[in-house]
């Protein structure tokens, strides 16, 4: 699985993707919000690696996860 961090603008939040193997996506969720979308993908319990794992991630960069 791969994860990115999409730095917002203005009113526009940050956003995180996750995506698959092949790239496509799986979820897009706020930084700040991340709880209804994990828990949709069967990863609720994961909720504390995925965020950790977020906030060292730098804005714009693709990065490799495995869960």
């Amino acid at each position: 699985m791969y994860i990115i961090k999409v730095k917002g603008i203005a009113k526009i939040p940050d956003y995180v993707q996750l995506r698959d193997d092949k790239f496509t996506l799986l979820a897009y969720f706020r930084v700040d919000r991340p709880d209804k979308s994990l828990e949709k993908l069967g990863l609720a319990d994961k909720l504390s690696f995925i965020m950790e794992f977020v906030n060292d991630l730098p804005f714009g960069k693709i990065a490799k996860i495995d869960i």
